[in-house]
């Protein structure tokens, strides 16, 4: 068994806050859509942050029957969702061995919203009270475990939960996992729904959400008037597969996922490391295994929370790892600006912006970018997406532990 296989894209799936599919999310992403708006799962008015990137006009029951609505937790039917889109589109489905065929899918919190009902009912009702599905739909391997049993895969079936890293490192085993052959296909991507009042509050309380009442003003990566990240939810899922497997039954491939960076800041429990080492090795990994040259025209999804330190830290990261001159020469933006903060979704959808940005020679704009931080000096295509020959797109997601991920994606 070969141990450096080839790990192509062949299906994608999205539910996010600029749209229930693919194609709506990527046109909102092209065209600087805001995702942005009033809270509307529960009432914000004590609440310091009142703005959220939804999801919209998702019905469940496209994708569950009702009986299994029931026993999911949003986060894990936004998973469901986005896997079904990818694994039909792909074709995959019956083209590999069950044993072979596996799932690697990322969250940060899992089944909170079903965590806060029931333990309300636990305070108000008693404990007899308690559903007994709490466990299945609170716990974070459920979108996994659900997403295997839907597409009977008998391969590995397990969640990546590292904060805000979580998608990001959920697509970068997965790929490990068919390059050194322990799989021939994987479902992959992450989800989240933790727009709930407990989640909120908590990161409102430690000052990381913006406090903004115009969405137009709120989540502003790289922009000096910036002040915090918007939550946001949502799943993207992808399809990896083996090249030569995809190659041989013709399926359409996005692209290559040809490099991956995972490492620790070993620093603090959320603050970034101030030189960005950690960020900046994963970069530089993730650019080692893709083979990066200085001939390469590239893209980089930056994490771009726009909080505060996030920014400055992640521009030093980007310098490091490129080097200064290279480095503004990249293309650099924050989609989070249209799609908020997805928390465990965010490094799915992302890469999922990258493929499509190499795909079609665009890359996304950072909206409401319009007075750019010095401490942010980079390419970061405000307002309007630029147009350019890419050749690679990087893709940055930094969490709450010290997680830092960096994807490297190529077409084919």
């Amino acid at each position: 068994m070969s141990e450096n296989r080839r790990v192509v894209v062949t299906g994608l799936g999205a539910i996010t806050p600029l749209g229930n599919t693919v194609s709506e999310t990527w046109n909102g992403l092209k065209s600087g859509k805001n995702g942005i708006g009033p809270i509307t799962l529960f009432d914000t008015e004590e609440f310091k942050a009142k703005l959220g990137a939804q999801v919209k006009n998702f019905d469940p029951k496209d994708y569950l029957e009702a009986n299994e609505i029931l026993r999911t937790d949003r986060y894990a039917q936004f998973a469901v969702a986005a896997a079904q889109q990818a694994v039909e589109e792909s074709g995959v489905q019956g083209t590999v061995a069950p044993e072979r065929f596996a799932v690697v899918f990322g969250t940060g919190i899992g089944g909170i919203g079903t965590f806060e009902a029931e333990h309300t009912k636990l305070m108000e009702k008693g404990p007899r009270r308690v559903s007994p599905l709490l466990v299945p739909m609170m716990i974070s391997n459920m979108a996994s475990g659900m997403i295997a049993i839907r597409h009977d895969c008998r391969g590995v079936a397990m969640p990546a939960v590292t904060a805000c890293a979580s998608g990001a490192n959920a697509i970068g085993e997965a790929m490990r996992l068919i390059r050194h052959g322990y799989a021939d296909a994987v479902i992959t991507g992450g989800a989240e729904a933790a727009i709930t009042p407990s989640a909120v509050a908590g990161f409102a309380n430690m000052k990381a959400l913006s406090t903004a009442e115009n969405p137009d003003e709120a989540s502003m990566p790289f922009d000096r008037r910036r002040r915090g990240f918007v939550i946001g939810e949502g799943a993207a899922a992808l399809v990896l597969e083996e090249y030569e497997h995809a190659r041989a039954r013709g399926a359409k491939i996005y692209g290559e996922v040809c490099g991956y960076g995972a490492t620790c800041d070993a620093h603090h429990i959320t603050a970034p490391h101030p030189e960005a080492r950690g960020g900046a090795q994963a970069m530089m990994d993730a650019m080692r295994e893709a083979g990066y040259t200085e001939e390469d025209v590239v893209y980089i999804n930056a994490h771009g929370t726009g909080t505060p330190m996030n920014d400055v830290i992640e521009t030093k990261a980007i310098k490091k790892a490129l080097g200064e001159e290279q480095a503004k020469k990249a293309y650099v933006s924050s989609t989070k600006s249209m799609t908020g903060h997805m928390l465990g979704a965010a490094g799915a959808v992302e890469a999922l912006a990258c493929l499509l940005a190499l795909e079609e020679g665009i890359a996304p704009p950072t909206i409401h970018l319009d007075e750019q931080d010095e401490a942010c000096d980079l390419n970061c295509v405000p307002n309007v997406a630029a147009q350019a020959a890419l050749t690679l797109a990087l893709s940055n997601s930094l969490g709450f532990g010290g997680h830092n991920a960096c994807l490297a994606f190529r077409k084919v």
